[in-house]
């Protein structure tokens, strides 16, 4: 998958569902999903297009999981072959390499509104890891792991505007936060259930497999 820099909606309307590129403002009724008219995949003669083939489906399957997670084919057939080596189930196993970036524990914490947000605060040094700065997005978290938010008014003001307007609820289960002090840790592994996209990780497999 190419750099997209092109309206992220897009790709929402092309999957069919919300992949939460702008956070909390898809929430809202602004986000092109909630209108009729616009909730068709993109082009001017989309209501022409016909039945999708069985390799269609597999593939608009993955790249639903590439748009959702931000990550270039390379990367995720990276994380396939590595979810291949593993005694789980294959497509369960890759879901959970996926959930594990360091991008997407920043994002689930409310550090920042959006993964691609949560991806440009770890690139830019605004997140750290067991007190240490990392600006890798792709750092797949362990148990136990301890992430911050850089202690620079900049980087403390940006992480508790963010919370404030994402609001209550918390992470999930497998994430734990002191909002008081930016203060995420990694309490347990993700599993197959923590995945929130609807997705059907098997026709990936097949996909990938080939």
């Amino acid at each position: 998958m190419a750099h997209n820099t092109g309206p992220v909606c897009r790709l929402c309307r092309r999957e069919g569902i919300k992949l939460m590129l702008k956070g909390y403002r898809c929430e809202t009724a602004k986000c092109p999903m909630e209108k009729q008219y616009r909730s068709r995949p993109p082009g001017m003669h989309s209501w022409r297009r016909t039945r999708t083939s069985e390799y269609g489906v597999r593939l608009r399957e993955k790249q639903k999981v590439k748009r959702y997670y931000g990550v270039y084919e390379r990367q995720f057939m990276k994380y396939f072959r590595a979810a291949e080596r593993t005694r789980a189930n294959t497509g369960e196993a890759l879901l959970c390499l996926l959930e594990r970036r360091l991008d997407n524990v920043v994002s689930k914490l409310g550090f920042a509104s959006s993964r691609p947000a949560a991806r440009q605060m770890v690139q830019h040094g605004h997140v750290y890891v067991n007190g240490r700065r990392l600006n890798r997005s792709g750092y797949l978290v362990r148990q136990g792991d301890r992430v911050t938010v850089k202690p620079a008014q900049r980087s403390t003001q940006m992480a508790h505007m963010t919370l404030e307007a994402v609001g209550g609820g918390g992470p999930q289960p497998w994430l734990q936060i002191v909002p008081e002090r930016l203060e995420g840790t990694v309490s347990a592994l993700p599993s197959r259930d923590d995945v929130q996209i609807p997705v059907e990780e098997q026709l990936i497999v097949e996909l990938c497999s080939r």
